[in-house]
């Protein structure tokens, strides 16, 4: 973990230090000075502390003290603070709470990370049940119950059985010896600016996990870890640093929490006190939705406010074909004239940063030199089934003739004195002038041909800039990965109609703008398996689209360590080789190129069960990397496993880690058949089970149909009007399968019932459109 004290340029900013200084005042949550049942408003005491230093047994420490005021002049300012609060009903399972701690009324402004639907102040409804006594009022919903508690000033969660969830602590809830800790409720007057910073402080429960915050590469389960929210390039995909930081998180125990701010953030998830959940804020109010019921039911609130993703065009969902970097039209054509003879299935091939003059300096148009002729050359490699995608970012080094023009029409992101905060002009995208300079610099490229954009960076907005929004670097930093993601989606989609960018940076409703991909992965078995951890952390944030770097990014991927790691990276939602050359099969051997070719054909087989899954999934803020416990809650077992992960509903995939040919792998109750061996296992227990030709562990539910098509060389070719529906049954009388075509996204489901050995189609929904062939898998 970095040294968060040593100021680099754009290195993370952990705000929890401030509630360990010494020179800082304190301020408690007290009790409620008054609170309206009706409207769900009331004022808050704070009460003023200092961190006195104790001795007591040659040990020194450091708990809070009341103490008096000692502005001056006397009387002009307040001992202690009353500030509003507020607990607000938004839907029956939605609760949002606010608590200020600077003067003034709550605020009230816009979001780019909240749906504008969603951000419309909510109507009261019947559901919101009021009830308690006098010192305290309970309100009732569908989730659960919400006590506000006056004196001492608590808020509670409670399931409908009556199960405390979590609730927040007052300092007199402290339990530890001779000390304040955990850090109760609370905010800080910083001494050297009087800027204050905010501790929300809940409870955790025994045995209580924490799932989510972003991308995070560490541990799947957070609790006993402190998680810095600040997109930063983290260089590599085995540290706590996170490409796409999100200020939401769901727990085991039937809650999630979404913290409405873009401020940087700590998340100390029982870290420094393993009762406590800490939310350390730079925002001077706290804004958080509180979500009541089961990890689905928790994802559906959560992206109903900040948004879901559309599903993106079929050809995405192929192989992307890219290397650090291809240089040429003629490189192109090659590796093009390549994959079709190998007979590899492919979509795309992604040119990095060598399609410029020269590499790096990102002037938006092809090399003249390399290039002839680049509208024919896309539209006839289109014609082969491929499409093109190219990187770029937003920033410009003093080389690049795009730095005097920003600066010129002042573009660019500066500090208080008017001057640069580093060497690159940075583009401000919360100028919208500077986004449609800068999207008309994109609108040229995709013009061309062009299918995707490659929206690289986005993670260095400079904490000392000044925006065009009005706002600082400190609030403007986290946000910016949402407004360049938005800023790339609008004109692709403008240009070409399709919902897609390659994005690397996010934040809070960045999954409206899909896919992300996991950033620059190291090329060991280490990195593979916290490349799954991340893609699965940020799953549970609401992504419902992710990719990797298949290989690893760094260095020339090891040829066994590529091998088990191309069938990982195809049984994804988004499949991208990428990184050190070289990355084409060819360049290894025969024998790696057929092993290459058969994980690409398994994914080509199963489109059809891919892209209904996608369908679904969008629709319902899934994730399609899914971990366990989003489809078997009630199965303890489930939420421990981060080595594993559902492709959907349906397939359970066991990626091999190291060299071996063999795994143990956990299963959740019900019988799972091997895809590759047709063998069966019972569920609710661990088996060790052995790949099959494809180096993976595939396995299919009990009672699932997976709908399978003809083997195309790209989705441009495939034929959508004969799908397979292969049936895995042990004991079930009946299958299920969902089917969308791409032409319309109309999600079906089709039920297929047992006859005999076989099974038939119940009744089909697309009244003869598609000719189904229906196979019982092991047979």
């Amino acid at each position: 973990m970095r040294d968060y004290s040593l100021r680099l340029l754009n290195a993370p900013v952990d705000v929890s230090g401030d509630f360990l200084k010494m020179e800082n005042e304190y301020f408690l949550a007290w009790n409620a000075a008054s609170f309206d049942p009706e409207t769900g408003a009331g004022e808050l005491v704070w009460k003023r502390h200092r961190r006195a230093v104790r001795n007591g047994f040659g040990i020194m420490n450091t708990p809070f003290a009341e103490t008096e005021g000692w502005e001056f002049p006397p009387g002009e300012y307040p001992t202690d603070y009353t500030l509003p609060f507020s607990v607000e009903y938004v839907t029956p399972r939605t609760v949002r709470v606010r608590v200020a701690v600077r003067t003034g009324p709550l605020p009230e402004e816009e979001s780019l990370m909240l749906l504008e639907e969603a951000a419309a102040e909510p109507g009261r409804e019947d559901v919101w049940e009021t009830g308690g006594d006098g010192d305290e009022t309970v309100y009732r919903l569908e989730g659960g119950t919400v006590t506000v508690r006056r004196d001492p000033w608590r808020i509670e969660f409670r399931d409908p059985r009556g199960r405390l969830l979590t609730g927040t602590q007052h300092v007199s809830d402290t339990f530890a010896l001779m000390n304040s800790d955990p850090l109760p409720f609370s905010f800080v007057r910083r001494a050297e600016d009087h800027r204050r910073r905010l501790a929300a402080v809940f409870s955790l429960a025994p045995g209580e996990r924490i799932y989510g915050a972003g991308e995070s590469f560490t541990r799947l389960d957070k609790r006993g870890q402190k998680v810095v929210l600040w997109a930063t390039d983290t260089l590599s995909v085995q540290t706590g640093e996170m490409y796409k930081p999100i200020p939401f998180f769901m727990s085991s125990r039937g809650y999630g929490m979404f913290v409405h701010t873009s401020a940087p953030a700590t998340f100390d998830f029982g870290y420094s006190y393993d009762a406590a959940n800490i939310i350390t804020l730079g925002d001077e109010h706290l804004d958080l939705y509180f979500f009541f019921g089961g990890p689905k039911e928790i994802l559906a609130e959560y992206t109903a406010l900040t948004g879901r993703a559309p599903v993106p065009p079929l050809w995405s969902f192929g192989l992307w074909m890219s290397r650090l970097t291809y240089w040429s039209e003629i490189e192109g054509r090659e590796v093009a004239r390549r994959f079709r003879e190998e007979e590899v299935p492919c979509d795309v091939i992604h040119y990095d940063t060598g399609w410029f003059e020269t590499e790096w300096r990102c002037d938006y148009r092809f090399s003249t030199e390399r290039f002839a002729d680049v509208p024919r050359f896309l539209s006839e490699l289109r014609r082969e089934g491929f499409r093109v995608s190219v990187w770029q970012q937003p920033y410009f080094n003093p080389n690049n003739p795009l730095y005097r023009e920003a600066m010129t029409k002042g573009y660019a992101v500066l500090d208080a004195d008017g001057a640069l905060p580093g060497e690159d002009v940075i583009v401000d995208m919360s100028n919208p002038d500077a986004v449609k300079w800068y999207q008309d610099l994109l609108a040229g490229v995709l013009k061309l041909g062009v299918s995707a954009i490659k929206a690289d960076f986005g993670e260095a907005a400079p904490l000392t800039g000044v925006y065009a929004s009005g706002k600082s670097g400190f609030f403007e930093h986290n946000l910016y990965p949402l407004r360049y993601n938005r800023a790339v989606m609008e004109v692709t989609r403008e240009i070409t109609g399709d919902s897609i960018i390659w994005a690397r940076s996010a934040w809070a409703g960045s999954q409206r703008c899909p896919v992300h991909w996991g950033g620059d992965a190291e090329n060991t078995g280490s990195a593979m398996l916290a490349t799954l951890r991340a893609g699965l952390s940020l799953g549970l944030c609401g992504f419902t689209f992710w990719s990797h770097d298949i290989g690893g990014f760094v260095r020339e991927s090891p040829r066994e360590l590529y091998r088990r790691w191309m069938p990982f990276g195809m049984l994804a939602s988004h499949s991208r080789c990428h990184g050190l050359p070289p990355k084409e099969p060819w360049a290894y051997d025969e024998e790696f190129t057929a092993d290459f070719r058969r994980a690409a054909e398994l994914k080509y087989r199963l489109m059809p069960y891919i892209y209904a899954q996608s369908v679904v999934s969008a629709r319902t803020g899934l994730p399609m990397l899914r971990a366990l416990f989003l489809e078997y809650p009630d199965d303890p077992g489930s939420w421990t496993v981060e080595d594993q992960y559902l492709l959907g509903s349906d397939l359970m995939v066991a990626p091999l880690f190291e060299e071996t040919d063999e795994r143990a792998v956990w299963l959740p109750p019900g019988f799972w058949h091997d895809y590759q061996t047709g063998r069966t296992y019972p569920g609710g227990r661990f088996h060790t089970i052995r790949a099959g030709e494809i180096p993976v562990v595939l396995l299919v539910r009990d009672g699932a149909a997976i709908p399978h098509i003809g083997l195309a060389q790209s989705t441009a070719f495939m034929d959508w009007s004969r799908i397979e529906l292969r049936v895995f049954a042990e004991e079930a009388e009946t299958a299920s399968a969902l089917f969308a075509l791409p032409e319309d996204n109309a999600l079906h489901t089709l039920f297929l019932e047992r006859e005999g050995w076989a099974f038939q189609l119940a009744e089909d929904p697309l009244g003869g459109k598609v000719m189904w062939e229906i196979s019982v898998a092991g047979e």
